[in-house]
């Protein structure tokens, strides 16, 4: 039988080429006929048989060109940025064409460079289309190739055969879809797979994010176990002198060594793990698309082999170029009919947004999904995956808009396809779908007011503020209240000369901005500033930032008072101390828990002199973002704190006897005990560091060598999420 059973696949899979070169030919003489500047041509004449033989040949050489060449073409091209490599997949294919052209025995064929592009592009569709209808058509033989492919590589990492694995464990983040979002979007049919999974065989939990909710602070906290002392997105440290960014590779690895160290464990994925498309490697060894291992020198990068990977098959490579394409032409016509229709709120859409949409959405999409399919089939323990592209998406269009809807309508497939593959691979497989934080809607504070949350702090200060924001209503307002505030502590003073009083010579204050959420600094300065301090320095500034409309309240350390929530009250502003504040006062709009968020950043060693807290508007959820987003989160208020685990009932509920895990810490404790779950082992690290001194502690950028500090340097790569 097992003879047999060879024979007729060895008979399939020829039959199945046969066919797909057949195709590939009608295609090339179809294209010749259709195109002016392609031609196949033979030495005996034009006659259709000798013709054909051509594109026969032709095809013949260009799929086996494809299957030799290609591979090693991308290889070299992996030290090319990925944009750029996806911009060549064309280039790349049309030179293809042009050499199997060259290498037809009887003729040839002729063609003009733009038009070989196009040639190959078709074939390559054509190709692909014909060899995934026949499998689709044969499922038994679809699931015999996708048994050998398992089976292969089980053994090549000497893995138990099936059945004698325990389920292995597949974590897939929704970047950026909160609770909310992911509840309407299954009742409006957006997520038919997510609903099915409800109704059969998963639960839905809500958890609620810590004050910096972003990406950065949750997926430290979620893969590492701690977040301690990400105060924001980005933050002034004033002991380094350098500026934190959770986006830059520099940043990520520091962030991800300080976790490391603080709980002695090397993180979620550390036993058989892989880590795709995320900001930090979990403790993974194998490593997609992660943005801390961009970091490492060396042979240790290894953060673009998700690329080779998955554009090795030119037929993947050419699908997700011209999917890049048309996400760049759908978002410049959304973006169009979004100006046509005056939609409000709305932000600029223009520059390189496009094509860094298109990207989010299309390419880090389809190397993520390629890369955990190919996990699930060799068999992998744990899988942690970030879909970014809804997060992207929502940032510009709005977390409610119909262009963010159509995200969730792709990512819907997406994991509907990781679905059907687990279901070949070589062990059985948990799928949990988790969101790192949400997005709160809302216009941003420049568009609201008319100047920015720097203008504000200029002004407050006695700094000059820009001629734009200056002439604005917000503007005037600023300056006249930053003088009556200036006025009053005079008067507390004994009445000097308000001509007298100047701004502290030394750097102005460095503004940060996460979402609605911004962090204040003065570098010049050591250690974080009293109220008091702040108050000598620039009497005007705490009023004139308290008493904004757009401002919901801020924080800041007294000399007497300890840490105090200064917020607007009436005409005034008002301070209490923050470790008095339970469910009333000015945290109290902002739901259950956000006194202890407030408290636990206040205890960072990195906290900023003045954190700052936009409004948040209860009846219609909005908030104000401090940068250029209609749809925000960094900071508290609205959806944008409230994210969501979707688990399998067969593991744990989340927090027993029912309730929603607090903070991305605790999260990382469910996910941890899930695994221990699978794997029926007692919770606990999983591998633990080597016990060595603090200034010691491995460095994830050089494994082996001693982690140190480096200057974080560079611009801001795209702000996928944060």
């Amino acid at each position: 039988m097992g003879e047999g059973w060879r024979w007729r696949s060895a008979g399939g899979a020829l039959l199945r080429v046969v066919v797909v070169w057949a195709v590939s030919t009608l295609t090339l003489l179809a294209l010749a006929g259709i195109l002016p500047d392609f031609q196949l041509r033979s030495d005996n004449g034009e006659s259709i048989t000798r013709t054909a033989v051509t594109a026969a040949w032709g095809a013949g050489a260009f799929g086996l060109l494809s299957a030799l060449v290609w591979p090693l073409v991308v290889r070299a091209f992996l030290l090319v940025p990925a944009l750029v490599l996806g911009l060549l997949v064309f280039f790349l294919n049309g030179s293809l064409l042009l050499l199997a052209l060259r290498l037809i025995p009887d003729g040839g064929g002729a063609a003009a460079p733009e038009t070989a592009v196009v040639v190959a592009a078709v074939m390559s569709a054509v190709a692909s289309a014909t060899s995934t209808a026949l499998a689709v058509r044969d499922d038994n033989a679809y699931r015999r190739r996708l048994s050998r492919l398992a089976t292969r590589r089980r053994r090549r990492r000497g893995r138990p055969a099936d059945g004698d694995a325990p389920p292995g464990t597949v974590f897939l983040q929704l970047d950026g879809v909160g609770h909310a979002v992911l509840v309407q979007a299954v009742k409006d049919g957006l997520m038919p797979t997510v609903a099915r999974w409800l109704d059969t065989s998963h639960r839905l939990t809500r958890w609620r994010t810590d004050w910096s909710s972003q990406t950065g602070a949750s997926q430290l906290g979620i893969l590492h176990g701690s977040n301690h002392d990400v105060p924001g997105f980005r933050w002034y440290e004033k002991d380094t002198g350098r500026i934190m960014v959770s986006n830059r590779p520099a940043s990520a690895v520091e962030l991800q060594r300080r976790a490391a160290l603080r709980t002695r464990d090397a993180g979620l994925l550390s036993l058989d793990g892989a880590s795709r498309g995320n900001l930090f490697t979990g403790g993974a060894e194998q490593l997609a698309l992660v943005l801390s291992a961009a970091a490492r020198r060396g042979r240790g990068n290894r953060s673009r082999a998700g690329y080779f990977a998955y554009f090795s098959d030119p037929a993947n490579a050419v699908r997700t170029a011209v999917s890049f394409v048309a996400e760049v032409g759908r978002e410049i016509g959304q973006s169009v009919r979004s100006r046509v229709r005056g939609d409000r709120p709305r932000t600029r859409r223009g520059g390189l947004y496009p094509l860094i949409r298109a990207f989010a959405t299309v390419v880090e999409r389809d190397v993520v999904v390629a890369a955990v399919m190919g996990d699930m089939l060799a068999g992998r323990t744990a899988v942690y995956a970030d879909l970014v592209g809804y997060d992207e998406v929502a940032h510009h269009s709005g977390p409610h808009s119909r262009d963010a809807a159509k995200v969730l309508e792709r990512i819907d497939r997406a994991v509907a396809l990781m679905a059907k593959v687990a279901e070949h691979a070589p062990r059985t497989y948990r799928i949990v779908l988790l969101s790192d934080h949400g997005q709160s809607p809302g216009e941003t504070f420049e568009g609201a007011y008319g100047l920015t949350l720097k203008d504000l702090v200029r002004a407050g200060c006695g700094l000059p503020v820009s001629r734009r924001a200056g002439r604005t209503r917000s503007g005037a307002e600023a300056r006249d209240a930053a003088r009556h505030a200036l006025l009053g502590a005079l008067h507390r003073r004994g009445g000097e000369d308000p001509a007298e009083e100047q701004p502290s010579p030394g750097p102005e204050p460095i503004v940060l901005a996460s979402g609605n959420l911004a962090l204040i600094s003065f570098p010049d300065l050591p250690g974080r500033l009293s109220r008091e301090e702040i108050d000598r320095r620039h009497p005007a500034l705490l009023h004139t930032l308290a008493g904004h409309p757009g401002i919901g309240f801020l924080l800041v350390r007294s000399e007497r008072h300890g840490s105090v929530v200064v917020a607007r009250d009436g005409d005034g502003t008002v301070e209490l101390p923050l470790a008095g504040l339970d469910g009333r006062g000015p945290l109290a709009v902002f739901g259950p828990g956000a006194a202890d968020a407030v408290r636990r950043t206040d205890s960072f060693p990195h906290v900023a002199d003045i954190m700052v807290n936009s409004m948040y508007d209860p009846d219609t959820g909005r908030v104000h973002a401090f940068e250029a987003q209609i749809g925000s989160h960094g900071g508290l208020g609205g959806e944008q704190s409230h994210a969501f685990l979707l688990s399998p009932v067969e593991l744990s509920e989340p927090v027993p006897g029912g309730g929603e895990p607090t903070g991305a810490e605790q999260v990382h404790t469910v996910l941890q005990r899930w695994l221990d779950e699978c794997r029926g082992e007692p919770f606990g690290p999983q591998v633990p560091l080597r016990q060595v001194p603090p200034h010691q502690v491995e460095d994830p950028r050089q494994p082996g060598a001693p982690g140190e500090a480096f200057p974080v340097t560079g611009p801001d790569l795209p702000d996928k999420a944060d």
